[in-house]
């Protein structure tokens, strides 16, 4: 996160202050990679994890499961030759982008390999290794070509190269590992293979998982074809400042999905109802102060970026409400997908889709990248209330309490109080006074109204630590 965020918030603008098209390029060249990664493989890296386990033909599945994506991408390849003009047209793609349109054709071949890669190294139970590699080897790497490009010893032809190589330095990193590992030990053959079950459960994952990745990333290309590569990038910063808000509470949802899976297994509503209120009220807690620190130097914080890069104002307020509310809605997702209703969560993603699309296409030509944010926030608005009701309709449970309003009438109280503090004529003082402040009565109160019992029970802990 802290390295995604020095490259995205610091380094992007500034490298490229003055050329912030060439920024919206590689916003868009892997944008348009990864949707159409994800198709590409046909589902294959969630399928390969679910049936991993039970097949005693491993070979055969991993030959499956490398022979489906490349077929993926030549399919994709053979489309892109054959109908280039009319891709560019229905994108209503610039002049740059046309450029350096087939550099997405490789992307697709090493993105969608290395989720396969990723999927064999989870089967085998090491889920940190494609994660270190891909959180914190390619920032590095990507940071590092950005200096280059910074205190030009790269143009940027040279340096959009040797940046997207990163991407395929990254796949054999991994297909290294593996292979030494003797994790791809395939068979050509796939005849003592379900191939009914796997594809059917291939096709739902990748109807699902193809949804879920096109509303990621639809803002962002929808932008590049309704307005132009410059918005993209002014867009993708104001959105990262936004989307932040969800990553302190991330780790709670992902502690109880696991949790959530054993509990429908045992049938233990009871289980599932606490954790569903918990993940709602911690992430509500954490993400809230998160968000308010961030919205009351908001000011701040853009005036730090170059000048070019000061309008996205609007969009952190949008994307930060939206993610706010998401993760305020707790683990919806993961209770639903466990359930015996597992297939509305395909139906509400296909939803999503259509939301999203409609709404950016009417949002973006009337407010610019303020009307993305919008939309998005809206589609996360309308997605969350129609899994709260299907839950409380379906299986009796919501994840809100009486706590929950009063996190929000504390979040709101100390926002308007902090509109009388004194400001500062140093921007970085300003910001680190006005943060501290809002922590400082922010944490007291959460524990004197005990807001949440796992937060005053680790602060509890901590104090008894401390204090031996």
């Amino acid at each position: 996160m802290a390295i995604g965020a020095i490259n995205t918030v610091i380094i992007y603008p500034n490298v490229f202050k003055d050329n912030p098209e060439h920024f919206g390029l590689i916003q868009i060249l892997i944008a348009y990679a990864i949707v159409v990664s994800t198709i590409t493989t046909f589902g294959i890296p969630k399928t390969f994890v679910r049936f991993f386990p039970a097949i005693k033909e491993k070979g055969q599945l991993y030959f499956l499961s490398l022979i489906t994506p490349l077929v993926g991408f030549v399919l994709a390849s053979i489309s892109y030759v054959l109908f280039k003009e009319e891709i560019f047209v229905l994108l209503n793609a610039s002049d740059l982008l046309k450029e350096n349109f087939f550099y997405i054709v490789l992307l697709v071949f090493f993105i969608g390999f290395y989720d396969v890669l990723t999927s064999i190294s989870r089967s085998f139970l090491d889920a940190a290794t494609p994660i270190f590699i891909n959180e914190v080897f390619l920032k590095f790497y990507s940071m590092s070509m950005l200096l280059l490009h910074w205190f030009g010893l790269i143009d940027f032809s040279t340096f959009l190269k040797v940046y997207l190589f990163g991407y395929v330095f990254k796949f054999m990193i991994l297909f290294f590992i593996q292979w030494k590992n003797n994790h791809l030990d395939f068979e050509y053959s796939v005849q003592k293979l379900n191939l009914k079950e796997i594809i059917s459960f291939g096709l739902f994952v990748l109807v699902g998982g193809t949804s879920i990745m096109i509303v990621t990333r639809l803002d962002m290309m929808m932008i590049g074809s309704l307005l132009d590569l410059e918005q993209v990038a002014f867009y993708t910063v104001a959105f990262f400042i936004g989307n932040a808000i969800k990553v302190p509470g991330k780790s709670i949802a992902t502690i109880s999905t696991p949790l959530i899976a054993k509990a429908w297994e045992n049938q233990n509503m009871k289980e599932i109802q606490i954790l569903y209120a918990k993940s709602s009220i911690n992430q509500l807690i954490i993400g809230g102060v998160f968000f308010l620190c961030v919205w009351i130097n908001i000011d701040q914080i853009f005036s730090l970026l170059p000048l070019k890069f000061q309008g996205g104002k609007w969009v952190v307020f949008y994307i930060g409400l939206s993610q706010l509310f998401n993760i305020a809605s707790g683990v919806n997702g993961a209770i639903i997908i466990n359930s015996k209703y597992y297939k509305y969560d395909l139906y509400t993603n296909i939803l999503l889709v259509v939301i999203t699309i409609a709404s950016n296409l009417i949002l973006i030509p009337k407010h610019g990248i303020d009307g993305a944010a919008m939309a998005t926030a809206l589609s996360v608005l309308i997605f969350n209330l129609i899994r709260l009701v299907l839950i409380k309709v379906k299986m009796k449970m919501h994840p809100f309490s009486l706590n929950s309003l009063k996190t929000i009438i504390v979040l709101f109280t100390i926002y308007y109080l902090l509109q009388y503090l004194p400001k500062t004529s140093i921007v970085l003082l300003d910001i680190f006074w006005k943060s501290s402040i809002t922590i400082i009565i922010y944490i007291p109160l959460v524990l004197w109204l005990n807001l949440s019992e796992d937060l005053t029970a680790i602060v509890n802990d901590m104090k008894g630590r401390f204090l031996q």
